[in-house]
């Protein structure tokens, strides 16, 4: 914000109260009240106003307090975001970063537990990332609001306490590029957000039991980073998803697909996909835990496919 006039934040209790999780903690102080506006609860209203700012040649970063709530701008997202710089042949660009928190948190009940990646894949024109560390959750943030594209950054509710030593100087990340975590020989783990902690949990026990797995957070849900995902699937000729997206019509279900396509002829064993139950996350902690992979189960699924 500091670096571009045109960058302004809106959303709900953005401003004076920081976010409802102070991710723009004093920024109100700093830039003032328009650049970064409080909003009525009205997620359809403000995400269009948004849009429309970018037209004009603003670059909005919409919060949503909940990326569940996003689900009443969809309208907006869909027909707007995604497609306006083609329905007005190439007049407009759409230079909008959508974010917020999302994901299975503590006990926050089914509605407040969405994961939209699952939604939003589908609609064209639209690139989604997803940040895992406090270094690429900065880099990938810059870079979304520097893209001339529309990015929904996707934010984990469980991620926002982490803690990192990040470069003083200045960096961005590639918005198309996994991040190789774990450099392997036996079988490939794709993974992405939360689920990235609990892969590298069952990695220590995997490599204790003999095994060597490689870990790769992919990032961008859209596009796949397929040449990483390549390089490594013609390595260990063995794929195994681990997502906390629904298993029908997730993330895990198109990139199965994708690989499947394009690298079919490596593989030594189907792709095996570890996502969340089709089922309303529950309220009962214990209950919500069982709808989501845990790392022993990741662990059964990887000496499953490597026998």
């Amino acid at each position: 914000m500091e670096r571009d006039a045109r960058v302004c934040v809106m959303g709900e209790d953005v401003g004076h109260y920081g976010g409802s999780y102070k991710v723009t903690k004093d920024l109100a102080n700093k830039y003032g009240d328009l650049r970064v506006l409080d909003t009525p609860i009205a997620e359809n209203s403000f995400t269009g106003m948004a849009i429309g700012a970018a037209m004009t040649g603003l670059r909005p970063i919409v919060e949503g307090m909940n990326m569940g709530f996003l689900l009443l701008a969809f309208n907006q997202i869909s027909n707007n975001c995604g497609m306006l710089h083609y329905t007005s042949g190439g007049q407009f660009t759409i230079p909008v970063v959508i974010r917020g928190p999302g994901g299975v948190g503590r006990q926050l009940g089914a509605e407040h537990s969405q994961r939209l990646e699952s939604y939003f894949q589908s609609i064209p024109g639209i690139q989604m990332v997803a940040c895992s560390t406090p270094y690429n959750a900065k880099g990938l943030m810059k870079a979304a609001i520097r893209s001339e594209n529309p990015v929904i950054l996707f934010e984990h509710v469980l991620l926002y306490n982490l803690k990192e030593r990040i470069p003083d100087e200045e960096y961005v990340l590639n918005l198309e590029e996994a991040e190789m975590v774990r450099p392997g020989e036996h079988i490939t783990i794709l993974t992405y957000s939360r689920m990235r902690y609990h892969v590298m949990q069952a990695a220590k026990t995997l490599v204790n039991k003999g095994y060597d797995p490689e870990v790769i957070d992919i990032r961008s849900l859209k596009p796949f980073d397929l040449h990483t995902i390549g390089n490594s699937v013609k390595k260990t000729h063995r794929v195994l998803i681990v997502e906390e997206c629904m298993r029908t019509g997730g993330i895990g279900a198109s990139l199965t697909a994708a690989i499947n396509e394009y690298f079919h002829d490596y593989l030594d064993a189907p792709v095996v996909c570890l996502s969340s139950q089709d089922v309303p996350t529950p309220y009962a902690g214990t209950l919500e835990e069982w709808t989501v992979v845990q790392p022993t189960q990741i662990v059964t699924a990887v000496e499953q496919l490597c026998r």
